[in-house]
């Protein structure tokens, strides 16, 4: 990815991503996003952007593969955290979803993981230890919670759900404290000028609006000039 669109995406919450890509796509109606309300470790940290290295966990009940199996596992999992192009996120799913019980995500793993290079994480289950997460790694998850449970990798590098989102390996992913998407591949190349029209075109109602003495008159002449500006 282009240096300057990443940069971008950073710099702009994952609403105006949302409907960037229906700029960029000339309609109405791009649905590849998570559903309900999310929670983000770092609210005020930048959106988070990757191509996503995905896994799947649980955390209910203990694993039943063989002790050395599981540890293999879990050696193979940071292996595959490790490699990979740049950026990249963590897009984990939590098989025990809506009744995720285990923190895969606390200060360690959340560490280990911003040590490999990865930009953050995606998951429908649980985060911990708030305050202690490093700098610079949001956790964008379903839920907060005290215990990792028997939390266990089940898969590695296979498709994801994350409310509601499908997510593949590979997928470019843009997440914050609204939730995330999957970006379509063909809108990359216009995606930085979608981004820019729409700045520009939102600037047409929102500096009128802003100004002193703004009414209804104000407004029917801004919004008009805004609908002209989206046809």
């Amino acid at each position: 990815m282009d240096q300057k669109l990443l940069d971008l995406l950073r710099r702009v919450d994952t609403p105006t991503v949302c409907n960037a890509i229906e700029v960029a796509q000339g309609k109405r109606g791009f649905a590849d996003f998570t559903r309900g309300t999310m929670l983000s470790s770092a609210p005020r940290e930048p959106a988070i952007v990757g191509y996503a290295r995905t896994a799947r966990i649980a955390a209910q009940r203990p694993a039943e593969a063989p002790p050395e199996v599981i540890r293999q596992r879990r050696m193979d999992y940071y292996r595959y955290m490790s490699q990979g192009p740049r950026p990249a996120l963590a897009v984990i799913e939590d098989a025990d979803f809506p009744d995720a019980v285990g923190a895969f995500w606390g200060e360690i793993n959340t560490t280990v993981h911003k040590g490999f290079g990865l930009a953050g994480a995606l998951t429908n289950g649980v985060m911990r230890d708030l305050g202690d997460l490093p700098e610079g790694f949001a956790v964008i998850a379903g839920s907060v919670g005290p215990s990792h449970a028997f939390v266990h990798v089940e898969a590695i590098d296979c498709p994801v759900t994350i409310f509601g989102m499908t997510v593949r390996p590979g997928d470019l992913v843009h997440a914050d404290r609204h939730g995330a998407l999957v970006i379509p591949p063909a809108v990359v190349p216009a995606l930085a000028a979608a981004i820019h029209k729409l700045l520009d075109t939102e600037k047409l109602v929102l500096e009128p609006a802003r100004a002193a003495g703004f009414d209804f008159a104000a407004f029917e002449v801004a919004w008009s000039a805004f609908e002209r500006s989206r046809t």
